[in-house]
């Protein structure tokens, strides 16, 4: 499918479930959605590249506490919120991460100063921090990402990893939905170019200073000339297979679509693997493709035309772009 440039998708995390979404929460995410769309949108329509749209996008979602990213983020074992994030550009095929912070409001801005002001593509911890102060990229105290809902998500886990160690189970177990969230945005511009960028919170009750796929260029982000991917979902599985890259690849190495392409990582090879979750993906043709295999992710797209197209459950119609 053509369309007319530019064009923005974005995506708020897979593994939402209607069960756990009232419908305030749920049109609380709508609104956040197509708050982010609009403030990329509005970057596309002045002429700005598709790193500058990915940027704005995502610091909305960071901002929301809607979702597992920044503001919102799921909290740790030991009860802090920890940030990954990256950004690539398909253009010139640079990129920027960060990992383990706990001051940078808004990381994906921290991922876009490494990538255009350092010499390094992945920063991490305190070093990240040190460097986002440098580049007068806002700190703030770690309290600002708490919420209730997410603190109560880790006394869940706690416990029920309490009760599995009492009947002799492993001591580490995933607690249900504990590895889903994560926020992404991808562009299209007026030239032709692309651009991806993942922020996440990573998982609730994670430890010993796990790092999913978020930040991991080729895992959770990728972008090229022809293709941008952001991920969400069961990162250690996009890890071990490229997935966002993966994707693009397909495209380039095996002549494949853009959606047939999405559906074979996202649905075939992570499911198969013992994984699950969902991307968004987008070619410079303007096809965009929303691939996911749980009951719900938070996705949306805006077109020339300014009108922001957003669902949340699978079962939900979302006009496609054309």
């Amino acid at each position: 499918m053509a369309l007319d440039q530019p064009l923005l998708a974005i995506h708020g995390g897979a593994g939402v479930e209607k069960g756990d979404l009232s419908p305030e929460d749920a049109a609380a995410a709508r609104a956040a959605l197509e708050a982010a769309l609009r403030a990329g949108h509005a970057r596309l329509r002045e002429g700005a590249a598709a790193l500058d749209a990915v940027t704005a996008a995502i610091t909305v979602l960071e901002d929301a506490p809607q979702f597992n990213a920044a503001r919102g983020a799921v909290f740790t074992h030991d009860g802090r919120n920890e940030l990954d994030t990256s950004i690539m550009d398909g253009a010139s095929g640079k990129a920027g991460a960060a990992a383990g912070l706990h001051r940078v409001k808004n990381p994906i801005q921290l991922a876009r100063a490494i990538m255009d002001h350092s010499r390094h593509v992945m920063m991490v911890g305190e070093g990240a921090e040190r460097f986002a102060a440098e580049q007068g990229i806002e700190l703030v105290d770690p309290s600002w990402f708490r919420t209730e809902k997410r603190w109560e998500q880790l006394q869940r886990a706690l416990k029920a990893e309490t009760e599995s160690t009492a009947r002799g189970e492993a001591p580490i177990k995933l607690p249900g939905k504990a590895y889903f969230g994560t926020v992404g945005a991808l562009a299209l511009d007026a030239t032709g170019h692309l651009a991806a960028g993942t922020s996440t919170g990573g998982m609730t009750n994670k430890r010993y200073g796990r790092v999913g796929d978020s930040p991991i260029i080729g895992a959770g982000t990728w972008a090229d000339a022809r293709c941008a991917v952001s991920g969400t979902g069961w990162g250690e599985f996009y890890i071990r297979h490229a997935a966002a890259h993966d994707i693009c690849a397909r495209m380039a190495y095996a002549g494949q679509s853009l959606q047939r392409a999405a559906d074979a990582v996202i649905n075939k090879v992570i499911v198969e693997a013992g994984g699950d979750g969902g991307a968004i993906a987008l070619a410079a043709d303007g096809t965009v493709a929303f691939p996911f295999n749980t009951e719900g992710m938070y996705r949306g797209w805006i077109g020339a035309d300014g009108v922001p197209h957003v669902a949340i459950f699978a079962d939900e119609a979302l006009l496609m772009p054309r």
